[in-house]
């Protein structure tokens, strides 16, 4: 009974929407009505600024933490399934940015919130997909492509670094889920439309 408690506080903790709740209490700005309309890290940045984005960017990044390690506390009794309930407390974490409770089952598209998984089961390959993704948003300038392009590299490099097939297998899933969230930005970019990360007039 516990563990489906600490599961269900992973989701709790997922829905959390961070850039709305950031944007309403310290700019009285819904982000839902500007710029791509999304309340990710990269439309707080376009409407609200650098240090705002930055903040719905930690949030989120620290919800996956915390599902990770609510899963941890759900498997504490149970060692030999530990590593699962750690990757089904991500996950869910996960399912609750995308499908948040306070959003109508609505939400993000879960790339941060996966980066904090990730953070959590794997740093080391975190570290080396975030390099890229920093690299492909340098020179594009287009966070989506950098995102579906990271998503992607995540199950490689845990293959190459040998991590436990659950890890592993955990780590496509994500990148499956991430590159279907973003079916209508790889529409846009390929029809050369996709939004750039550039600031946005709310006014």
């Amino acid at each position: 009974m516990m563990s489906l408690l600490y599961l269900l506080l992973a989701y709790i903790v997922g829905s959390f929407p961070s850039g709305l709740v950031v944007g309403k209490f310290f700019f009285h700005t819904d982000l839902r009505e500007y710029g791509s309309h999304n309340i990710g890290a990269t439309n707080a940045y376009r409407v609200l600024g650098a240090m705002p984005g930055l903040a719905v960017l930690i949030l989120d990044i620290a919800k996956g933490v915390s599902g990770v390690w609510l899963g941890k506390l759900a498997g504490a009794a149970a060692p030999e399934y530990q590593i699962y309930l750690m990757i089904a407390g991500g996950l869910i974490a996960i399912i609750g940015h995308s499908c948040s409770l306070f959003l109508q089952f609505k939400g993000g598209k879960g790339v941060a919130t996966g980066l904090g998984v990730i953070l959590f089961l794997a740093p080391v390959e975190t570290a080396i997909v975030f390099l890229v993704w920093c690299v492909i948003v340098a020179v594009t300038r287009i966070v989506s492509l950098g995102s579906i392009v990271a998503a992607a590299l995540v199950p490689v490099a845990m293959y190459f670094f040998d991590e436990p097939l659950p890890v592993t297998g955990f780590g496509l899933l994500a990148a499956v889920l991430v590159i279907v969230r973003h079916k209508d930005n790889i529409i846009r970019l390929l029809h050369g439309n996709e939004l750039k990360v550039e600031r946005v007039k709310t006014k």
